[in-house]
């Protein structure tokens, strides 16, 4: 999706009238050549799809290694006490990120958003809102296109890669993706969404890629939920009138040469940081001997 920069999208809106959302189908229906009839209902095929992901949970099935699986289950029991600290929101906020980070481990049906590795983030934003406040499927929809406008800006302007940038290109591109997204459906202007994706992409710039034995696993699934609840209070903020100081195409920009900077063992090598630990190297060595191919 040609979409260069935030700024691009807030000249469109200002020259056309026309709501963020709408500037990202009509980049879409140029550029693979479909009706916008056809673009609407692509888009609201992948949102039943997070929806189907989040029915289809089981908290009884866990990854091969045995790492992931069933947080989810007990978050949601948790919730069901309420005891929480943050509330019914925020609470099932951290279960549907949960849910999903596993059901990608566990190999099972998805939403890349923009990653694999990170397609808990949205869904988790999303969702409980939408069975909070009863909200149309259509507003959702509109609501990922501003997401998919913004993932298409990041992954232009930098990278959403954990082997090109770290985890701050995953999770911290969906945190973003979802704050605009939000902002957006909670009736938030064009600027307010661009101070949403700011922050959001600044508070986590820097996270490193450091999965736990070369498996999208640990500390993936959780990280999905700090980007989640990441999102969401960056929204409010926006929402609140806070601004982000650094324009949002800066913060977008110095994301990408962050990642550029990072060492290769913080880039999905599996070679630093947690995977480095005793115990990702247990958990290494217990995959390894544990393949019909390895050699002793």
């Amino acid at each position: 999706m040609a979409l260069d920069s935030m700024a691009e999208i807030l000249e469109k809106i200002q020259r056309t009238g026309k709501p963020f959302w709408e500037i990202v189908l009509d980049t879409d229906v140029e550029e693979r050549e479909v009706t916008p009839e056809a673009s609407f209902e692509k888009m609201r095929m992948t949102w039943r799809a997070m929806l189907e992901t989040d029915a289809a949970y089981r908290g009884e099935v866990h990854s091969v290694s045995g790492l992931v699986g069933g947080d989810g289950a007990r978050m949601r029991a948790y919730a069901a006490e309420n005891r929480t600290v943050c509330g019914p929101l925020m609470a099932e906020v951290i279960a549907t990120a949960l849910c999903t980070g596993e059901s990608n481990a566990c190999m099972r049906r998805i939403v890349a958003a923009p990653t694999a590795g990170a397609c808990g983030v949205l869904p988790a934003v999303l969702i409980p809102v939408q069975r909070r406040d009863d909200l149309a499927e259509d507003e959702i929809v509109r609501a990922l296109y501003v997401a998919a406008g913004i993932g298409a800006v990041i992954g232009y302007q930098a990278c959403i890669a954990g082997a090109s940038g770290g985890c701050q290109a995953e999770i911290g591109s969906a945190s973003a993706m979802a704050a605009g997204a939000l902002t957006a459906l909670r009736g938030g202007s064009a600027e307010q969404i661009c101070d949403a994706v700011a922050m959001a992409l600044k508070n986590l710039l820097g996270l490193i890629c450091d999965p736990v034995a070369g498996l999208v696993e640990v500390p993936c699934v959780k990280r999905n939920v700090v980007g989640a609840v990441n999102a969401v209070s960056c929204a409010d903020m926006a929402l609140a009138g806070v601004t982000s100081r650094v324009p949002v195409d800066q913060v977008i920009v110095c994301m990408g040469d962050v990642g550029r900077r990072l060492p290769v063992e913080f880039r999905e090598t599996a070679q630093g940081g947690l995977a480095a630990t005793p115990f990702g190297e247990k958990i290494k060595e217990e995959m390894r001997s544990a393949r019909p191919d390895s050699v002793e």
